[in-house]
């Protein structure tokens, strides 16, 4: 297969989508006085979905993030309530697509956790989780929810495993053990049944989830992938990455064959991250560099060039990362096709920036708006787990989007105990590389201790008692 290098030609052609535009909201409409964090970690700090905008926050011990209900734009009061119950810095944070109200986190103190956000938001800190999950020996980078099954989530560390955890019972049924550095992103296809990931050992890799099989590795020598994105149904992966000669660059590939890249495409010199994003209902892509103010996007078709450029949105605010509404909270009468929501983090901003295709009629516009994935799951998970893939159930968005969602998140009762995966203790002592991991052995371990002292007590008590009561039959009288 040959490597196609994309000419610097424009690609004159028509395009529903070549005249769509950026637009920024007014302050108004913004979110104001945020201490974003500073974490130099290469994520978005930021979630959204219809009814929460969630950010992580700078904070002094521990890690914390804001979770904002929509309507409530403006200046944020310093002291506005928290999520506050990790014992690290905050990495990554997920809502979960079908249940609105669930969001999970994952930290620096090697924990996934997941929180129950109450109806209106925040009125006091949140501290206490629903579920906290434990497997991971070193710091958790990454989390992603599975885009058809309810309640299966997937958290990569910096051990090097990627864990499928079950929620329904707490506990993680399957680890992906493939990877030999950090995994730097995680990207499913439509159905979830492969899931591809980009690794600090500079592989791409398509992975099959449930049995950890590596179905197809491309050792990017050419180009050190970054970010990959599933094409929808194209069988087409994108990634980000640096050339050779340390440009910003995007690479194409046939998810069935990783030898070759399908194109190759130089963006620009800047040495910042590029994030991709996808949006299958139109095919566009969208470029965004982490530490400039610039989003590019691109329509992605079958045939040859397969990538068109269409234009560039362009602001002088630096971005740090960026949310993206899903489909069914953006605004239809206004053609809106896609929002990101953007972290200004000298200004403590978070900028709503909509995509919007110019049209004349107030009429809907069925062209731009095919069925959407939709709020409910395809598969339970031990329906995914036994095997079935299916597609995602599908949703208009012609009537706006009302219907909340009836699902509730039922946490598990657990008991503490070892996490075995593959007959492999995840919780079993792993010498700590740094100072801070010393520590945060140490406190775990203090905390370890303190709960088996009170236990020990509770059954001295408990002993103490029977001694009295076997002494008290022992001295009743005999009944004749």
């Amino acid at each position: 297969m040959t490597v196609t290098k994309m000419s610097w030609r424009p690609q004159y052609r028509s395009s529903k989508f070549r005249n769509v535009y950026g637009k920024v909201a007014n302050r108004e409409h913004c979110f104001d006085g945020i201490p974003i964090t500073k974490n130099v970690h290469d994520n978005h700090f930021c979630a959204v979905n219809a009814r929460f905008l969630a950010i992580v926050t700078e904070s002094a011990g521990g890690g914390s993030f804001l979770v904002i209900p929509l309507e409530q734009t403006g200046r944020i009061e310093p002291n506005y309530p928290k999520v506050c119950g990790h014992q690290g810095n905050v990495l990554d944070i997920k809502w979960n697509p079908f249940i609105d109200n669930i969001i999970a986190s994952c930290s620096e103190d090697t924990s996934v956790r997941i929180w129950e956000i109450p109806e209106g938001g925040l009125k006091r800190n949140m501290t206490e989780a629903l579920l906290e999950l434990h497997g991971h020996s070193r710091r958790v980078g990454l989390v992603e929810w599975h885009p058809t099954t309810n309640n299966i989530l997937f958290s990569a560390g910096y051990d090097y495993k990627v864990l499928i955890w079950n929620l329904d019972v707490g506990e993680p049924v399957k680890m992906i053990d493939c990877h030999s550095d950090v995994i730097l992103c995680m990207s499913f296809n439509t159905d979830g049944s492969l899931l591809a990931t980009t690794c600090k050992d500079k592989k791409l890799r398509v992975i099959e989830p449930r049995s950890g099989r590596v179905l197809q590795e491309a050792s990017c020598k050419n180009h050190r992938v970054n970010r990959v994105v599933f094409l929808g149904n194209m069988k087409r992966l994108l990634t980000t990455g640096v050339s050779r000669w340390n440009t910003r660059q995007i690479a194409l590939w046939d998810q069935e064959d990783l030898s070759m890249p399908l194109i190759e495409e130089e963006i620009d010199g800047l040495s910042g991250l590029l994030f991709p994003f996808y949006d299958a209902d139109t095919h566009m892509l969208y470029l965004a560099g982490k530490g400039d103010g610039n989003i590019r996007y691109y329509e992605i078709s079958t045939e040859k060039p397969y990538l068109s450029y269409l234009m560039e949105f362009r602001s002088p605010a630096p971005q740090k990362g960026l949310g993206v509404m899903p489909k069914h909270g953006l605004d239809v009468s206004a053609c809106e096709v896609f929002r990101f929501y953007k972290l200004v983090t000298l200004k403590g901003l978070i900028e709503p920036i909509s995509m919007i295709v110019p049209r004349r009629s107030d009429s809907y516009q069925e062209d731009i708006y095919p069925m959407t994935p939709g709020t409910e799951p395809a598969l339970t998970p031990d329906e995914w787990l036994g095997g079935i893939n299916r597609d995602p159930v599908l949703m208009s968005l012609k009537e706006g989007y009302k219907k909340s969602s009836k699902m509730v998140f039922k946490a598990p009762i657990k008991e503490k105990k070892s996490v075995v995966v593959n007959g492999i203790d995840l919780l079993e002592n792993v010498p700590p590389r740094t100072e801070n991991e010393l520590l945060r052995m140490f406190f775990r371990q203090q905390d370890e201790i303190r709960r088996l002292k009170e236990e020990l007590a509770q059954k001295d008590i408990r002993i103490r008692q029977l001694q009295l009561e076997l002494k008290n039959l022992r001295n009743s009288p005999k009944n004749c």
